[in-house]
């Protein structure tokens, strides 16, 4: 009997993505545990009042179609079943901390950056996620 049976795997496409899958895909294995991947575009809105000069970007149907199409490639790459891959907008914390209460996840799995300098201050998505999650969170290690 395993002691986790769903794994919440989030995703952010970029080039650790493919390790977190693959050991995620592993520990499915040995644990014979379901595996979901979740991707979040994040939509920060800029102030229309502010001094800021950063254009708003809106998220459209193609940027949302491409992430699924990536996420699902790099599912069936480790050999994950594709059905368990999501794609949401909004915050990323927000997002996966609502879908692993959604889905009813025992364990939340996320890529780690070692971090140095004043960035060891600022909040970053995996502490925010391992304080506020309704389960356990495995933490891997990216570099």
């Amino acid at each position: 009997m395993s002691v986790y049976r769903q794994l919440l795997v989030a995703i952010d496409l970029g080039d650790e993505s493919r390790a977190v899958a693959a050991k995620s895909a592993e520990l499915a294995r040995l644990w014979q545990a379901r595996v979901q991947l979740l991707h979040v575009i994040e939509f920060v809105p800029v102030e229309p009042m502010s001094d800021a000069l950063v254009p708003v970007v809106q998220i459209d149907e193609r940027l949302i179609a491409r992430a699924r199409e990536q996420l699902q490639a790099l599912a069936a790459e480790v050999g994950l079943d594709t059905s368990g891959c999501h794609v949401a907008n909004g915050s990323v914390k927000g997002e996966l901390l609502r879908h692993a209460r959604d889905c009813g996840a025992d364990l939340i799995v996320l890529g780690c950056r070692e971090r140095h300098g004043l960035s060891i201050l600022v909040n970053f998505t995996e502490d925010t996620v391992l304080h506020g999650a309704p389960c356990d969170v495995l933490a891997m290690r990216v570099r």
